[in-house]
């Protein structure tokens, strides 16, 4: 498939994804599917050293976030709501059953990644909605950054929007944190670059037209109006793994685990801004 094919795919998943929203916010669904609002004042999106995305971002990108009408990502907030009353698995439950409205969930999101109850695997909030999906509901999971788990994990993580990043690194978190802060400071690919190296040593500097920023993850899953589309924090790892000539890592691979929890370490004070938009 050449580019040029898949620029008018894309044109068109655009249209109809505008045609989608607009239709949408005119109707009375939108209060049923409202996220806490997010802070409009910029000095909110700065704790310490650690700042947001949004503070270098244009002001109409800005705009389209704190806007909900206007957030593309709010689409996948709908499809998440639908999908938390449909009873599904062998135990024939949904959500709703457990959690009752999605709000009951405000402040969950907050700790993730963290140490599951075992104490060895450690848990992006994705694989613990599918651990719900599997043990309360006797249902398949859903595969990494399909529809669906993006849809969901922003529903729930959206919950907690204006709320503060408050990942744990002690205890048996520990280990996951300096693997995490290891693969960070790792050059990998054909051009030898590191995390480390675009988000640190060379934060604030121009990469083409864009500013580099400091990579934090409060915001994900994001609405990217590169992608067109909402997607999850590992699709943003593995993007960037292909941008620097470097393999990406499977989803769900310890690695990205790890680097889950050392970035939203980064950011621990930021405010969680799910859905973001980002171009």
């Amino acid at each position: 498939m050449t580019a040029a094919s898949i620029a008018p795919k894309r044109r068109l998943r655009w249209f109809l994804d505008l045609l989608a929203l607009t239709l949408w916010s005119s109707t009375a669904q939108a209060a049923e599917v409202a996220l806490p609002s997010l802070p409009t004042d910029l000095a909110a999106y700065r704790v310490g050293q650690s700042y947001s995305g949004l503070l270098i971002a244009d002001p109409t990108t800005r705009e389209m976030e704190w806007d909900d009408f206007s957030n593309p990502g709010m689409l996948w907030v709908e499809r998440a709501q639908a999908l938390w009353e449909q009873r599904d698995g062998q135990a024939g439950k949904a959500c709703v059953d457990c959690h009752h409205a999605p709000a009951s969930l405000r402040g969950a999101a907050t700790g993730y990644p963290q140490v599951a109850a075992d104490g060895k695997t450690l848990h992006t909030l994705e694989d613990r909605i599918n651990q719900c999906r599997q043990q309360q509901m006797q249902a398949p999971p859903w595969p990494y950054d399909s529809d669906a788990l993006v849809a969901m994990t922003t529903l729930v993580k959206g919950q907690s929007r204006g709320l503060p990043m408050a990942v744990r690194i002690d205890g048996p978190a520990a280990r996951w944190f300096r693997r995490g802060e290891q693969v960070y400071q790792r050059r990998i690919g054909l051009m030898r670059l590191s995390c480390h190296d675009c988000h640190v040593t060379l934060e604030g500097a121009s990469l083409r037209a864009e500013q580099l920023s400091q990579g934090q993850s409060n915001g994900f899953p994001t609405y990217r109006l590169k992608w067109q589309d909402l997607g999850s924090l590992q699709r943003r790892f593995r993007e960037c793994n292909s941008n620097i000539k470097a393999e990406p890592l499977p989803y769900g691979d310890p690695d990205y685990q790890a680097l889950e929890l050392y970035l939203a370490w980064r950011g621990n004070g930021l405010p969680i801004e799910t859905p973001a938009v980002r171009k």
